[in-house]
């Protein structure tokens, strides 16, 4: 299968000319599956989570997944972008799996970004979800959700081929790490990050790009660095069912598990 990521700068609160631009940009590659970057469509440095709630929307029914439920349909492609969600009285930083036939599944962001703890609500339920959307089987995180090992691990241990990775990424390190995640789960991941400035918070947030695609050998397929741009490379998701990294060394069936115990109390 072909996958793609779109890359570029956002206008704040111009949520219309985002999801056009974001759009336009995708017409420039045919793929089967795309990833937009978190918060795409609106913008991030909400001021309070009073003017987050102009921007929130719900995920079923709402203009930007419409959108792009819209836009794949003709094209038979499935899209991953990260959205302001309302839900209710509760807000959150969500991305949604679209596809040909409308919302396929949406992830809450389980682990925010410093103010982003003030604005949104945290999701209460498990929601590392595995979906099949025929080409593949895939997850969703979030942005510094990358920090954490453990949510590519379960994804990947529900089978997940591919981790679908809405971003706006500031700090630096993210890429390498992302590099780390596939190579200890033997799984392909997309992130598609954003770039530009916004400066509503009293200090200005540069956001870095750095898109990229990985393979489950940790093999950076294509990375960018601050391009307005999308991309797309083929890969087998099969090839992320195999979890051997040497002949005799399987990087799941050779986990003690019984050794992990520490990995379930709090801090």
């Amino acid at each position: 299968m072909r996958v793609a990521f779109v890359q570029f700068p956002p206008t704040f609160g111009d949520v219309s000319r985002n999801v056009s631009r974001a759009l336009e940009l995708a017409e420039g590659v045919e793929a089967e599956l795309y990833v937009f970057p978190e918060l795409f469509a609106s913008g991030y440095q909400f001021q309070s989570r009073d003017e987050l709630k102009t921007f929130a929307e719900p995920v079923a029914g709402g203009f930007t997944v419409d959108s792009l439920v819209t836009w794949c349909r003709p094209r038979a492609a499935f899209a991953c972008a990260g959205v302001a969600e309302a839900d209710g009285d509760a807000l959150y930083n969500s991305a949604v799996l679209v596809g040909p036939d409308g919302l396929r599944g949406v992830y809450r962001k389980a682990h925010p970004f410093r103010r982003e703890k003030e604005l949104f609500d945290q999701p209460d339920e498990d929601l590392f979800e595995v979906y099949d959307i025929g080409y593949a089987r895939v997850g969703m995180m979030i942005c510094f959700d990358w920090v954490f090992p453990e949510v590519m691990r379960i994804l990947a241990l529900r089978g997940a081929q591919i981790i679908l990775h809405p971003a706006a990424l500031v700090l630096p390190y993210c890429p390498a790490a992302m590099v780390t995640r596939c190579l200890e789960n033997r799984v392909f991941a997309v992130t598609a990050g954003r770039t530009g400035t916004e400066d509503r918070w009293g200090e200005a947030t540069t956001f870095v790009g750095c898109s990229q695609i990985v393979n489950p050998r940790g093999e950076v397929l294509l990375r960018l660095d601050d391009d307005e741009a999308a991309v797309a490379v083929d890969i087998n998701p099969a090839e992320a069912d195999d979890k051997f990294v040497t002949p005799e060394n399987d990087v799941f069936a050779d986990r003690h598990v019984e050794l992990y115990s520490e990995l379930l109390r709090p801090k």
